[in-house]
Order: structure tokens, then C-alpha cells, then sequence
């Protein structure tokens, strides 16, 4: 077999990288439901590898279409996809959606691009999936047993069965329902985002972080969250959430695998769009899936452990109590102490300069690209490493 042994050559910068490289993916196109008399959008995906052979993948990019990050990450996956498709290195089936939002990368505001909220609906693109624990639980209790390579099956079955019960009645809805579709049976999901202005960091749920601390390592990234509550309505959640809330449920007499795992990595800001960048991460992703069985050749070396993970009630959204110009006082990645002043808002027809401080210790990872507020714009977020009482959870997926 053809070796892979450039793919992890350091420092590649250069497109020329991928040079010569004719081999083909295998398309395929999704029409979604005609929002409009003479129109019609189709989503498409890339299948590497053979279904039903071995373990699948699933990867998708921009579901909020106006982060870009993540698709020039997965085109440069793509090209590695292609050589160890070509190689014969593929184990089971590996599935790219590089434009996860047909609909938001079309939208547009006085020239401005608007792809995190549908504009006929308010919705926001990564809400409303569907919670399959809620929808499958009564199905699937009465067939689980002893065996969880069964009740693995039983439950990837409740998923294909609930998802065909469904009769999406808006283009927006047959967008979540065919992302959904094509997710429904994998093991692995990575939902590749970004931020305004952050570093790199990952989310996922706390039954997971065993699953996701090798991805954490080959990325780098600056932080990890984790969500021990469930019920949310992201498509991350959407796909892995059932598997654990099962497992608690029906515990060892009827156990049930974690068959899906799932993580939205944030790839830092939405200026972040660099080759070389881009590159990187695509490698970082490439080894943890050679990893964990879905690539053929050996990873190179886990690199050193990053910082311990934090959740979700340590964490809070500083906002902004006025209106004024934004000047920030610290920069993502800084740690801050609890008091410290994180930015001023400027009200220069008061002649007022106001601070805004944060009331926890912890990491500033996130901040808003737009430099003037009104009152209860999201400044900026800070994750710590104490658990608040009572604090909401803030929906930053």
C-alpha cells in the first residue's frame, strides 16, 4: 500500500502541497424543500471509503454560515481524504459536508453576510434538532437486553425510524432533517464552528471527554467546556445526547453503548482564514482519526495534554449596560481575576467612559467582532474554574 508519509510534513503552507491529486470524491446531492416557486437548494456531501464497511465519520462546516473557518479546514481535509481514499487507507466511511447551510451562505443584509439566523424565522440554523432520547426512549425500552452490540442496533434503528416519521413542512426543516439523516448512524460527529474573536476551543458533553481529550491534544486547543445537562436542541447534542441519557437510563442490566460521539470544535474567529492555519488543523483532525480506526497508518506521537476542561456553570456572558463605543482591555486568551476591567464603553457626547469588569476569575475565550454596543450586547465570555450556583447556562454553540 501507497504510504501517507507527507501528510504529516511539517510546516505545509503552499497549495502547490496538493498538486497533481485527480482523485475523485464521491458526491452526493441533497435537494431540500423548494422554499420558493422556481428555486430549489441542494446540499451536498462527500463519501469517502465504503457504508456499512467499518466505522463512520462525520464531519460538517459552517452550519452557521457565516463562520467560515471550517469549510477551508475541511477542503484541506478533503485533498488528505483523497490520497488515503487512493491508497486504499479508508476503514469504513468517511462523510464531508464542507457547506453545512445552503440557505444562510445566500442571505445577506446590506451587503453584510447573516448566516447564524434563518431571516424569514428568527430561528437560529444550529437549534431545533431533534432530542431522539425524548422521541425513542418508549420505542426502544422493551427491545434492549444484555447484549450492547444489539442495543446498539436497536436504537441506530429508533433514530432511522423516528427521522423517516418526519415530514419537514419548510425548507429550513428539510436542511436539519437531511443533516440529520446523513449523521444518524455515525460513531464519530465533529461540528466544526467559530466565534466572533476566540481561541481555539471545544465543546462537548462530559460522558465524551475521554472520547475528544486525543482531538483536544492534536488541535491544541486553549479550552475545553463540557455540558452535563441534556435537552438541548443543537445539532452536536442532537447526535450524540441520546446515547449517554440512554445509558444512565437503563443502566447495566440493558447496557447501552456510547455509539455516537459528538463535539462542536470553534475554530477560533470568524477572520481566522488562513492556509497554513488551515492545514494544520485539517492534520490535527486527520491524525485523531487514524486514531480512533477510521484511517489506516500510524498517528504520529499525542502530543503533551492541555489544560483540564471546564463546564458549563462556570461560565458567564459579560454584557454591556449602555451604549457606547467598545474599546476591550483584554485580549481572548487572557486570564482575568475577578474585578478586572475587560473593556470600557466610551460615550463621548457624555465625556463618560465606563468599565465593565468581570465578576469570576477565569479564561476570556470569546468576544464580539462589533466595536459599538447597545445596551445587553454580549461583550465578551469568561469561563472559570468554579461551578456558579444557579447560573444559566449560556447557549454559545
Amino acid at each position: 500500500m501507497r504510504t501517507l508519509s507527507r501528510v504529516f510534513a511539517p510546516h505545509v503552507a503552499e497549495p502547490s502541497f496538493y498538486e497533481g491529486n485527480d482523485v475523485p470524491s464521491h458526491t452526493r446531492s441533497h435537494p431540500l424543500l423548494c422554499a420558493s416557486l422556481g428555486s430549489q437548494r441542494h446540499l451536498l456531501s462527500l463519501h469517502y471509503g465504503r457504508e456499512g464497511s467499518g466505522p463512520k465519520a462525520y464531519l460538517q462546516a459552517s452550519l452557521h454560515a457565516d463562520e467560515l473557518p471550517g469549510m477551508l479546514v475541511l477542503h484541506h481535509l478533503r485533498q488528505l481524504l483523497d490520497q488515503a481514499e487512493a491508497a486504499g487507507a479508508i476503514r469504513g466511511e468517511i462523510v464531508l459536508v464542507p457547506c453545512a447551510n445552503p440557505i444562510g451562505l445566500a442571505q445577506n443584509v446590506l451587503h453584510e453576510p447573516s448566516g447564524r439566523f434563518h431571516l424569514a424565522s428568527g430561528d437560529n440554523f444550529n437549534r431545533q434538532f431533534p432530542d431522539f432520547f425524548v422521541q425513542i426512549r418508549d420505542a426502544v425500552a422493551p427491545q434492549l437486553g444484555p447484549d450492547p452490540t444489539a442495543n446498539r442496533a436497536v436504537v441506530r434503528a429508533a433514530i432511522r425510524q423516528s427521522l423517516a416519521e418526519q415530514a419537514p413542512a419548510t425548507e429550513l426543516a428539510s436542511l436539519r432533517h437531511t443533516l440529520s439523516t446523513l449523521a444518524l448512524d455515525s460513531d464519530l460527529v465533529l461540528d466544526l464552528h467559530c466565534d466572533r474573536e476566540a481561541v481555539l476551543h471545544l465543546y462537548t458533553d462530559e460522558p465524551f471527554w475521554s472520547d475528544f481529550e486525543p482531538l483536544a491534544r492534536d488541535l491544541g486547543v486553549a479550552l475545553t467546556v463540557l455540558g452535563r445537562g441534556h435537552g438541548g436542541t443543537t445539532f452536536e447534542e442532537s447526535c450524540g445526547q441520546a446515547w449517554w441519557r440512554l445509558a444512565r437510563e437503563f443502566g447495566s442490566e440493558r447496557p447501552v453503548p456510547l455509539g455516537c460521539v459528538s463535539a462542536t470544535v470553534e475554530l477560533r474567529g470568524q477572520r481566522d482564514l488562513k492556509h497554513a492555519q488551515a492545514i494544520r488543523d485539517a492534520l490535527a483532525i486527520y491524525a485523531f482519526l487514524q486514531r480512533r480506526g477510521h484511517l489506516e497508518g500510524e498517528a504520529p506521537p499525542l502530543p503533551a495534554p492541555v489544560a483540564a476542561p471546564r463546564y458549563w456553570e462556570g461560565m458567564i456572558s459579560i454584557t454591556a449596560p449602555q451604549a457606547g463605543l467598545i474599546v476591550y482591555t483584554c485580549e481572548v486568551g487572557d486570564w482575568v481575576e475577578a474585578g478586572d476591567t475587560v473593556a470600557e464603553l466610551v460615550d463621548p457626547l457624555a465625556n463618560r467612559v465606563v468599565p465593565v469588569k468581570s465578576r469570576i476569575a477565569g479564561l476570556l475565550y470569546a468576544r464580539h467582532l462589533q466595536r459599538y454596543a447597545q445596551p445587553g450586547l454580549e461583550l465578551c465570555r469568561v469561563v472559570g474554574d468554579e461551578e456558579l450556583a444557579g447560573n444559566p447556562v449560556v447557549l454559545a454553540r
